[in-house]
């Protein structure tokens, strides 16, 4: 019974721990965050190919306030709608980009599959996209800092400029889009 609750006792004493939040000052701009890499110590992070963020670092992409329109795709591998509205992204990353348009694809795939899944499968399918990792499992805490509309499916789209913002908690088609995107460039 003793064996039983030291092991209980230490359980929580490590989960507690564990939750504990550190918080940084930082005094970069956003322009300067965007461009870092966050990658943890791990040794996954350290070998995958594209940056690895947490929300925090994540963050300042989602409120940039230049010339252009972003649009920024959650997406994973394992999501069947994402992966077949990711050609209509790459398209529109390519015929927009003139009109200052740029698109993010964050993949939200677990790290066990950055390596094993994740890379191939940007490579095999010829992603020019930019491609970031978003590793953070405070989903709760960051989905409605993203949308409050957003319930936390994907495949999610977040377009916007310094004038307008709209989300998408849906797969599209070039079509819808293009349509979209035609609110924020006419």
């Amino acid at each position: 019974m003793m064996r039983y609750l030291l092991l209980i006792f230490f359980s929580v004493m490590l989960t507690l721990v564990g939750c504990g939040e550190k918080s940084k000052q930082n005094s970069d701009t956003s322009q300067e965050i965007v461009a870092k890499t966050i990658v943890s110590n791990s040794e996954e992070n350290s070998k995958v190919k594209f940056p690895v963020y947490n929300f925090d670092s994540f963050e300042p992409m989602l409120h940039l306030e230049d010339d252009t329109t972003y649009i920024v795709n959650f997406w994973a591998t394992w999501c069947k709608p994402c992966i077949e509205e990711l050609p209509y992204f790459e398209k529109v990353n390519t015929e927009f980009k003139d009109n200052n348009v740029k698109v993010v694809l964050v993949s939200l795939d677990m790290p066990s599959m950055w390596k094993s899944r994740l890379e191939p499968f940007v490579e095999k399918k010829g992603l020019q996209s930019e491609v970031v990792i978003l590793d953070d499992p405070k989903q709760n805490t960051w989905i409605p800092k993203v949308s409050e509309e957003w319930g936390g499916g994907i495949p999610a789209t977040l377009i916007y400029n310094k004038d307008k913002r709209l989300f998408y908690e849906k797969g599209f088609t070039y079509e819808e889009l293009t349509n979209e995107l035609n609110q924020f460039i006419n």
